[in-house]
């Protein structure tokens, strides 16, 4: 896409969910579309709650019981009107999201195909109704435009409309009122010809539609003193070309005319060479009251109070909350309250609270303890736009223990006994996601996405254990050296992650001093604390997974005992995805050794073969494909067995036997066909195979085709036109013991360019095969063809950057060379 059109798709995306939330009781609405490999369902955009507070939900396996997945994959709405039908009907989802609030997810798609869904999320209260009826209309219709408008612009520009994992979410902020107004004008110095639009005609307090467009109208509604600088603004803006500012005074007519509010002048001479072009101005009126009147009037409370966005970053605090806190503006301003700037706040808890009163839309409160003794109490009032957080002293610290609700309406934050509902959150999620993960990379990935969020660390390393040696399997954060000391030691030596490993004891060094005492003369880099985790599943040594923090780590021991239960689940996990890649790369070797390492050179054709397996699983496919030279001509075959596994894979290998055994012995196309048919019979395999199966003749440019239900072989002629031969159908292999197959008889030109595929390469989910196949004639058709091997690459450029494929993918190309000149 151009960046023209993937601004297009944006602004439909953005229209789509920003009508989705104002046309119904929601504050809050996403889009997903499906991703490439039609796995997941990814975040694309967003109106309210930012990206940030989904936390892991920005892309979801469609498999996922969770209301998005669901909606997307059954073409249904789903409501949900309160926590406890989320809960009842969504557990997962519930847990993952424990917050008070209402939901409908609908499908966005046209014509049965389907893009992706469509949210929206509201305040809810235990035992409401939900979202009404005629809404839920409105939401679906809503998505059906979307649908429709997606659809269209695939049609114009190709848009596969997909979303990259990658891709940032389009975020639409929710509406919050202006604290500033801002009217735009040209002004003519020269002759003072003054244009203004609406919006500066009433911060002058003037008619729009009776202004006579003269800069002494505008001069005449201005505070006396200051008409001199209304005038010498102009003409120090013509003389030195820049932007020049002054502040106005202006009746306030909203009081009765009674005082002047300030206003500032903006104004600057648009690119110019000559003094006469210099005297077109264009500026703006800026009319800041609003705002300066309510931080006026917030500074003067004894409370503290301060605002945050919806993602928690601090934007604004009065006087009263900085020295209550601690900090200075600059200091807090644009960091999160529980980043680290103040340790007290720094609990996973806190953040809790925010998300909690963001997604639920309900007010929230926890106290906290600011070093020695000095107890706060906060509370957060949420709207869409963000929190604003009163904090006051409160006289005496908060009983030990209280009792809790879900959510808790108090809680306490401490730095020596920190409340970790925000780590079980993370190890919830981390419990859920190992789940989904195939290989170990994935299981890595996963650990550092939770592990460090929850835990504060900035770096994590996996090592595991081969021939009884630590070698690096992952690493994120910090520097390539990262304990790259520990790569290629044996497990006896006496190292903290060598050790931890040996004695199935963690390992939990707060300080450079602790780890120098205990093992003197290893490097600490940058890093301050340490934990190491053994990784041991069914008595066995996996490895080790270290996390280092680059400041004083103090590990509590909900800490430790937390760690310590994750590093048996992440051992597990490890465990089962090396298994799985070590079967993995057997499976794809064995179907490597089944099929033809090379193709034989055969006098007046080229042939080119690409091979591709799937991805979908370890179990490998049935798909094949082969060129025999005969003593009458050269046979082009390509073949696929249903189902992926060691048996199709056997079945492929002895039908393929059979194919060559049959073209040796010079039978007809439509007889080895047969044939091979028998032979499947013969085997009592259980499985369908399709085949197609092409003769050249040894002279001329004839050929002979049968076909047992395989997707039609391409021509591309020699101008460029490109067809689906149409050759007569047989019924696919093993079907009926007795099935004959018809033989086609095909020319193929000088020139000209044969591709036979398997259907891995042309089906889609959710669409019809003769889509596929016509997509890949037209890439035939319009691609060069002067090198087969670039030509077989461009065909398989789009399944080569899928991360997904549900099937393997074989592809044939036949180049019919011209005769050379006597």
């Amino acid at each position: 896409m151009t960046v023209g059109e993937t601004a297009e798709r944006e602004d439909l995306l953005a229209a789509a969910v920003v009508e989705a939330v104002e046309g119904t009781i929601a504050y809050s609405g996403s889009v997903f579309l499906r991703s490439r490999d039609r796995r997941s369902v990814v975040l694309a955009a967003t109106c309210g709650v930012p990206p940030s507070l989904l936390g892991g939900w920005r892309l979801i396996p469609v498999s996922s019981p969770i209301p998005i997945a669901v909606a997307y994959g059954s073409g249904r709405t789903v409501h949900l009107a309160d926590a406890e039908e989320t809960m009842r009907r969504y557990p997962q989802l519930a847990v993952a999201l424990p917050y008070a609030f209402g939901s409908c997810s609908v499908p966005v798609g046209t014509g049965g195909e389907t893009f992706g869904s469509l949210a929206i999320v509201w305040a809810a209260s235990p035992g409401g109704e939900g979202l009404p009826k005629a809404q839920r209309r409105r939401l679906r219709s809503v998505a059906d435009r979307l649908g429709d408008a997606l659809s269209a612009l695939r049609a114009r520009t190709g848009d596969p409309v997909e979303c990259d994992p990658g891709t940032v979410p389009v975020e639409t902020p929710a509406p919050s009122t202006a604290a500033v107004r801002v009217g735009l004008f040209q002004w003519d110095s020269a002759s003072g010809a003054f244009t203004a639009d609406d919006e500066l005609c009433a911060i002058f307090g003037l008619d729009p539609r009776a202004f006579d467009g003269r800069a002494e109208t505008l001069a005449s509604r201005l505070h006396p003193g200051d008409l001199a600088a209304f005038r010498s603004c102009a003409r120090e803006a013509a003389v030195k070309g820049s932007t020049t500012t002054r502040r106005l005074r202006l009746p306030d007519h909203e009081h009765g005319g009674e005082g002047y509010r300030t206003v500032e002048l903006w104004v600057r001479v648009p690119e110019a060479d000559d003094m006469r072009a210099r005297a077109h101005l264009v500026g703006a009126v800026v009319d800041a009251r609003a705002g300066q009147v309510a931080v006026a009037a917030v500074e003067r409370l004894r409370d503290g109070l301060f605002s945050l966005s919806p993602d928690g970053r601090v934007t604004y605090a009065n006087r009263s909350a900085l020295r209550l806190l601690g900090v200075s503006a600059d200091e807090l301003t644009g960091r999160l309250l529980w980043d680290g700037l103040l340790p007290w706040l720094s609990d996973p808890d806190i953040e809790y609270r925010h998300r909690s009163a963001m997604i639920s839309q309900a007010p929230a409160s926890f106290t906290a303890c600011r070093s020695p003794d000095r107890w706060l109490a906060f509370s957060l009032h949420p709207e869409a736009d963000g929190v604003t957080v009163r904090v006051v002293p409160v006289g005496q610290p908060p009983p030990a223990s209280a009792p809790s609700a879900s959510p808790p309406a108090t809680a306490t934050a401490t730095a020596t006994a920190p409340a970790r509902l925000g780590v079980m959150y993370h190890v919830l999620q981390l419990g859920s996601a190992l789940t989904e993960a195939v290989t170990a990379q994935q299981v890595c990935e996963v650990v550092a996405d939770q592990l460090l969020p929850a835990f504060g660390g900035q770096r994590l390393a996996i090592y595991v254990v081969r021939d009884a040696t630590m070698h690096l399997l992952f690493h994120t954060g910090g520097h390539e050296d990262f304990l790259e000391w520990l790569e290629g030691v044996p497990l006896h030596a006496r190292l903290p992650g060598t050790e931890t490993l040996t004695s199935g004891t963690p390992l939990f060094i707060e300080s450079q001093q602790a780890l120098s005492r205990g093992y003197p003369g290893i490097p600490t880099d940058a890093v301050s604390s340490w934990a190491y985790l053994p990784l041991i599943a069914s008595s066995h040594p996996v490895g080790t997974c270290v996390l280092g923090f680059d400041e004083i780590h103090p590990f509590t021991e909900k800490d430790r005992g937390v760690l310590t239960a994750l590093a048996g689940l992440i051992a597990q996990a490890l465990e089962r995805a090396r298994l799985y890649d070590s079967e993995f790369a057997l499976a794809r070797g064995l179907q490597q050794a089944l099929l033809p390492h090379r193709l034989p050179k055969v006098p007046g054709i080229r042939t080119v073969v690409r091979y591709l397996p799937g991805t979908s699983g370890m179990d490998i496919g049935g798909d094949w494909y082969d060129v025999i030279p005969t003593d009458s001509g050269v046979c082009l075959v390509i073949g696929d067995v249903e189902g992926h596994s060691i048996a199709a894979a056997a079945t492929m290998a002895q039908l393929r036997s059979a194919v060559r055994a049959f073209a040796a012995v010079g039978h007809t196309p439509g007889d080895a066909m047969a044939g091979v048919n028998r032979t499947l019979f013969d085997l009592d395999a259980g499985l369908l195979a399709s085949c197609c199966y092409i003769h050249l003749g040894a002279h001329g440019h004839r050929a002979c085709a049968v076909t047992a239900g395989h997707p039609p072989p391409l021509l591309r002629r020699p101008d460029g036109t490109t067809d689906a031969l149409d050759l007569d159908v047989g019924p696919v292999l093993g079907v009926e013991r007795a099935s004959t197959y018809p033989e086609t008889r095909i020319d193929l030109p000088p020139g000209s360019v044969l591709a036979l595929y398997t259907d891995g390469l042309v089906e889609e989910p959710g669409t019809d095969i003769d889509v596929g196949i016509d997509r890949l004639r037209a890439t035939l058709a319009h691609a060069r063809a002067d090198s087969l091997d670039e030509l077989a690459d461009r065909l398989l450029h789009n399944a080569r950057g899928s991360s997904y494929r549900a099937d393997d993918i074989a592809l044939l190309l036949t180049a019919i060379r011209s005769p050379r000149p006597a």
